[in-house]
């Protein structure tokens, strides 16, 4: 673990995220701003179509923040796993050339995600204020839930990361994936949309359903339904949680079983 967490690792991961976050806005306009454009440009568009054009979300107190936040978080866990997807294949110059832990790339992409996802959380906070949305107890639980969201696309990330270098086809199969997961996660609508029952049930089993209701429930509105409310406290409820840490230890495992063959492969 001290090894893991030297000095010269932290340093190389630091510089790491320093390049990542300076590439990723090099030759743009606006440069960083787009951290915070991107998702309230998204929100805007989705706000004036499902909220005021079709009215969903009316009988939820709260709902544009209720809908910037389900966004924010959802938009965090699609960059984090999107960018780190690529990240060992991007990286494969330095990876031939220098003796450096692989899991440092993916990790430092996963960061440069997680400062993204802090300044527009920023932007929620400004929506929260001028909502006059209540200050709730249960706000505590957010960090942890957020956790959560970045444990689950961490797992995601080595994975992908790793089966990149051998199936280049997965790129394309995980844009498809995200942009189904982005409808069948209750994002744009209130999960009680859903009049069945079962439906619902096989929604929330989905972690990011569950960790979105849950971050909306906690900082936004307790009407927001959550995984314990639509299984009534049983057993079950606790499945999006098994599905997150299963998920990371299969990434962590695969990542370090295929590791040692990146120079070559790449």
């Amino acid at each position: 673990m001290r090894h893991i967490f030297s000095k010269k690792n932290r340093a190389l991961l630091a510089e790491l995220v320093r390049t990542d976050f300076k590439l990723r806005y090099q030759g743009s306009v606006l440069g960083y701003a787009w951290s915070l454009l991107r998702p309230l440009l998204l929100f805007l568009i989705l706000y004036a179509v499902f909220v005021r054009m079709l009215k969903i979300g009316s009988s939820l107190p709260h709902f544009p923040v209720y809908l910037l936040l389900g966004i924010v978080i959802w938009n965090f866990f699609n960059e984090m796993t999107a960018q780190s997807l690529g990240s060992i294949v991007g990286r494969g110059d330095l990876i031939r050339k220098i003796r450096i832990p692989r899991w440092i790339i993916v990790l430092s992409s996963s960061i440069s995600a997680l400062i993204n996802l802090f300044l527009n959380l920023l932007v929620v906070v400004v929506f929260l204020v001028a909502n006059h949305v209540d200050l709730l107890r249960t706000t505590l639980w957010l960090p942890i839930i957020l956790l959560e969201v970045y444990i689950l696309a961490l797992g995601l990330s080595l994975f992908l990361s790793a089966a990149f270098v051998k199936f280049r086809d997965i790129n394309y199969i995980w844009e498809v994936i995200l942009q189904a997961g982005f409808y069948l996660t209750p994002i744009l609508y209130p999960i009680t949309l859903i009049h069945n029952l079962t439906f619902q049930k096989i929604i929330m089993l989905n972690p990011m359903s569950q960790a979105i209701q849950d971050a909306r429930y906690s900082a936004v509105t307790h009407q927001s339904r959550t995984v314990y409310q639509v299984f009534n406290g049983g057993i079950y409820a606790l499945i999006p949680f098994a599905i997150v840490i299963t998920v990371f230890i299969v990434g962590v495992t695969y990542f370090r079983s295929q590791s040692k063959y990146f120079a070559e492969e790449i």
